[in-house]
């Protein structure tokens, strides 16, 4: 839509209902839309209740699949997981119920493959600063420290 051109409440909906429909969507980027839009903020609640009771908007549903993606594409830890659900204002609830859908084994196989293929890319001699640098590349990736420094100390002798 070109953000230039003033639309109809109608026209939003629509325009939003698709932009929801091509990937789940959480309440901030929806706003975020509307701006965009330069819809008034009076429109903002109207638009908003029209897309859940279509259920177009569902943080529950964008908590989960949020949450699945992350872990199985980009191998996100649960702290770095939770840290984005926070970051787009999703509730203490769903963000609960999104960690749920990651299996526990798949958790730490995950996370025992990601290690040892960072650690075997590691090009670095000294051990101290191998194991720095590993640390630092699970921390970023939101991996618990405990989960983490098991790790380094199990491969770095």
């Amino acid at each position: 839509m070109n953000p230039q051109k003033s639309y109809t409440i109608e026209e939003a909906k629509r325009a939003l209902e698709r932009y929801c429909v091509y990937q789940d969507r959480c309440h901030k980027e929806i706003i975020s839309k509307l701006y965009d839009y330069r819809m008034i903020p009076e429109t903002h609640d109207i638009i908003i209740v029209h897309l859940i009771e279509h259920n177009f908007l569902n943080e529950e549903r964008f908590s989960k699949s949020f949450a699945r993606g992350k872990f199985r594409i980009k191998k996100w830890g649960k702290q770095r997981i939770v840290r984005e659900l926070k970051f787009r204002d999703i509730s203490a609830y769903n963000i609960k119920t999104a960690l749920k859908e990651i299996d526990e084994k798949d958790y730490i196989n995950t996370f025992n493959e990601l290690a040892q293929k960072r650690f075997d890319a590691i090009k670095e001699s000294h051990p101290q600063k191998k194991r720095k640098k590993l640390a630092d590349y699970l921390l970023y990736r939101g991996w618990e420290s405990n989960l983490i420094y098991a790790k380094i100390n199990e491969l770095i002798k």
